[in-house]
């Protein structure tokens, strides 16, 4: 039986059918029921297996999500109307979302958690910041290879690019970044973060026409949200210098 499974690449079930059998010797199960339960395990060990690879994919720099966020920091925002990007039909009409904002708002937060989400319903996601993205594509080895490397970013379900104006651009990052938004335009859905608005786009990318180009590819189906306030970093190293200053003041009147 072993070897029947392992050809029928039932892997769960080889590894607990033994345990399955011995219940349901001593229980009398019933035959539907037995079959049910294996299967049932089976499929949950898939699913596991199917989430572990999407996220290895995916490549987060790290697991939140929309809960984690908080919105009170950041009255412009609507937690409601981001919820909605965690809807199958953000990626189904291939819309597109832009961040813009100071570092340390919570744009790459915002864009993880909703990646995370989509993912979990079984959609391909993947995340790479835009200088990363770049790097890829000009070590690629000739047209055939820069096409290997933009094959996994033009068919994800979703697309985020993050960071995008962070770092002086390369005169290449123009081009590429518009075949990439071009390609998946009203096809697949997109995310952007930057901490540039539209309107200096075109000096990132030294091409006012490139960066209106773009800007119109993501806004025709998309919404534009800019993040204001005070980073979160420096937020909490600010409580935590505060923290530490009332416990020296303490000791020091302590002693």
């Amino acid at each position: 039986m072993h070897q029947m499974l392992t050809q029928l690449k039932l892997a769960r079930i080889r590894e607990i059918h033994q345990e399955w059998l011995d219940r349901a010797a001593e229980t009398t199960m019933p035959y539907a029921d037995f079959l049910q339960g294996l299967l049932q395990e089976e499929l949950l060990a898939r699913e596991e297996n199917q989430l572990r690879r999407r996220l290895k994919e995916a490549a987060f720099p790290f697991e939140k999500t929309l809960d984690d966020f908080d919105f009170r920091l950041r009255p412009e925002l609507n937690r409601q109307v981001f919820l909605r990007y965690c809807e199958d039909r953000f990626l189904t009409q291939g819309r597109s979302l832009v961040l813009v904002g100071p570092t340390g708002v919570g744009k790459t937060h915002l864009s993880v958690a909703i990646g995370l989400a989509l993912l979990k319903r079984g959609y391909p996601v993947r995340f790479t910041t835009v200088q990363a993205l770049l790097t890829r594509v000009l070590r690629a080895p000739g047209l055939d290879g820069r096409a290997k490397v933009l094959k996994p970013y033009h068919a994800s379900d979703l697309l985020i690019l993050d960071e995008f104006g962070y770092l002086p651009a390369d005169p290449d990052l123009g081009p590429i970044l518009y075949e990439v938004i071009a390609t998946r335009y009203e096809k697949k859905a997109t995310i952007i973060t930057s901490n540039k608005s539209l309107t200096e786009w075109g000096r990132v990318l030294h091409d006012s026409a490139l960066a209106a180009a773009l800007a119109d590819r993501l806004l025709h189906h998309g919404e534009v949200y800019y993040l204001k306030g005070d980073s979160y970093r420096l937020r909490g190293k600010a409580r935590a210098t505060e923290a530490g200053a009332d416990v020296l003041e303490t000791a020091e009147k302590g002693g």
